[in-house]
């Protein structure tokens, strides 16, 4: 160990904490003996390792990846406004880890962490939704693009703000996302126009619907269309999360709070 903390040298030197993205076991054990408090981020905590910030999705950007697992310590009170902390991760399967030293304050709060863990909606749930539009946007609709929309959460009060555009297939169903059958059925239906609503718990409440809410005051990135608008109004009036497939760009995006939160792009997962 010292001669890791040697190398280091200064990256390690007066840190509050070393965060961990997705360690193995011989790697963990290589920082346990470090000074510092250890945070272990991940999309399962395999080591039991405590402190631990669940990472909900695969974020494939460096950024992305420290910004959640820093918001999430965050939240959770792991670590303070103006830490500094370092960040040992990996940017490509198999390269050797990157170590990124930053103060916590470096991130202004984004909502990504929000979105996910202090959503009405389960977090499994909206990852589950993510992963239908992120596959979604690989394949497209017979090797076309495809856009569409989900909406995520506070259901009811989302069918009150929006109207069908035609038969809701879901109408007497009882299926949930992240059912691969049910994957299936989503990816065919969204080459229609419309809107899927989803509960909270996952439930399928409807496709095809139009939603009403006012775009005024919503402010989107310029040359986002009328999804991304509908998106931002949405859950600027209901607690909901929004994710959208661009047709366009092929670019996924998730609104939250009236705001664009995350932006990644299928073909990097």
């Amino acid at each position: 160990m010292n001669e890791l903390r040697d190398l280091l040298g200064d990256l390690v030197a007066d840190v509050d904490s070393v965060f961990l993205f997705s360690p193995n076991a011989s790697f963990f054990e290589e920082f346990a003996e470090v000074d510092e408090d250890i945070v272990v981020v991940g999309p399962e905590n395999a080591l039991d390792a405590e402190p631990f910030v669940e990472l909900p999705i695969d974020f494939t950007d460096l950024e992305g990846r420290l910004r959640f697992g820093v918001e999430g310590a965050l939240e959770q009170g792991i670590v303070d406004e103006g830490d500094e902390v370092l960040c040992v991760t990996e940017v490509l399967d198999g390269a050797e880890n990157t170590l990124v030293r930053v103060q916590t304050n470096n991130f202004s709060p984004s909502g990504v962490y929000d979105m996910f863990v202090n959503s009405r909606a389960d977090a499994s749930v909206v990852r589950d939704v993510f992963e239908v539009a992120i596959e979604l946007g690989k394949k497209g609709q017979k090797g076309k693009p495809v856009g569409a929309l989900f909406v995520v959460g506070d259901a009811g009060k989302v069918m009150n703000k929006s109207r069908p555009l035609s038969y809701n297939p879901f109408e007497k169903s009882h299926v949930h996302v992240g059912d691969p059958i049910v994957n299936v059925m989503l990816k065919e239906f969204s080459r229609l126009d419309g809107a899927f609503v989803i509960s909270d718990a996952g439930k399928i409440v409807s496709a095809y619907r139009y939603l009403e809410p006012s775009a005024e005051g919503v402010d989107i990135p310029k040359g986002l269309g009328a999804r991304h608008m509908a998106a931002g109004a949405i859950t600027r009036d209901t607690t909901a999360t929004a994710i959208v497939l661009s047709e366009s760009d092929g670019l996924v995006r998730a609104f939250k709070g009236g705001e664009l939160v995350l932006e990644i792009d299928p073909e990097e997962y």
